[in-house]
């Protein structure tokens, strides 16, 4: 028996209001992207290339923003994905952390190399570009900071502007050393404290993907005390089963069998059970196998994993 409420719909609504914002964020921060990109080409400016990258990390968060939405109002009504496309999103996030490391060390390669004899760099070409890339992180940041409070995925693309906000700051504080001083060194320091920026944001996104792929229990739950919870719901003798796993991100899922007590009321039960995962613990959806009292052995077949 199945219980749940519209909370994931809710947030999915949300994301759906803020769809025109985060196209035109992710347009806005790709056109920037692309244009540091080839200003980095140009100059020989390793820091405006790592901040390029970053900025990439930004348009890959937006976009799985987009993807998620996307994805989950096509698979609505698909009776063959009974869970929607919702891990699109999380295959999407392992692949884009694997290629952000090698931008990431890449960069660190490069700026080591600098190091020995860092080449000149055109500062006023650099500090132009790096003030029209923050500009367009304010602008981006503007644009999804009300959604930000209403959908996870918004959230995860806002967080991901956040942060490189910082990383144009440095360019641009690099661009003026360079001006000021003819320090070329700044150039490569920048760019190395962009990528070591972009690295643990990387790996934290991997691990997250990874975590959902391998159905772990979500990092933030206790199962002894999920578990525990549920035991405590008036009418219910046993908890066994019991299994708690992400779907994608903000979305957890859980399926238990519950034995009854003999003069337990099923409805109440489920209703009390349904609540408990809701309430303390924002499990939306759960799938709840109830076994009458008396019924070991003959409702439920353990299984060899």
């Amino acid at each position: 028996m199945g219980a749940g409420h519209d909370h994931g719909g809710q947030a999915l609504r949300a994301g759906e209001r803020h769809r025109s914002r985060l196209w035109w964020a992710a347009g806005l921060l790709a056109g920037f992207m692309v244009l540091e990109a080839v200003a980095a080409l140009l100059t020989g400016s390793l820091a405006l290339l790592s901040d390029a990258g970053h900025m990439f990390t930004d348009v890959l968060g937006i976009a799985m923003a987009l993807a998620a939405i996307h994805a989950a109002g096509r698979s609505r009504d698909d009776s063959r994905r009974t869970f929607g496309l919702y891990r699109l999103e999380v295959l999407a996030a392992l692949a884009n952390a694997l290629l952000l490391t090698g931008v990431a060390v890449f960069v660190l390669v490069e700026a080591a190399r600098r190091f020995s004899e860092p080449p000149d760099v055109p500062a006023g070409t650099m500090l132009i570009v790096a003030v029209g890339g923050l500009i367009a992180n304010i602008v981006a940041f503007a644009l999804l900071r009300s959604g930000a409070k209403e959908s996870i995925n918004v959230r995860g693309a806002y967080l991901e502007v956040v942060g490189d906000l910082l990383g144009s700051a440095g360019v641009i504080l690099a661009a003026g050393v360079i001006a000021i001083t003819g320090w070329s060194y700044a150039d490569p320091i920048v760019a190395v404290l962009v990528a070591l920026m972009i690295l643990p944001r990387t790996f934290a996104l991997a691990r997250s993907a990874v975590r959902i792929l391998v159905q772990a229990a979500p990092k933030h739950l206790d199962m002894t005390q999920v578990r525990d919870r549920l035991a405590a719901v008036p009418g219910v003798a046993d908890v066994h089963d019991l299994h708690v796993w992400t779907l994608t991100s903000g979305m957890d899922v859980a399926s238990a069998h519950l034995s009854l007590e003999p003069a337990a009321e099923l409805g109440d039960v489920l209703a009390a059970a349904r609540e408990t995962l809701h309430h303390d613990f924002e499990i939306d959806h759960a799938t709840l196998q109830v076994e009458p009292a008396g019924a070991e052995g003959r409702s439920c077949t353990p299984v060899g994993w």
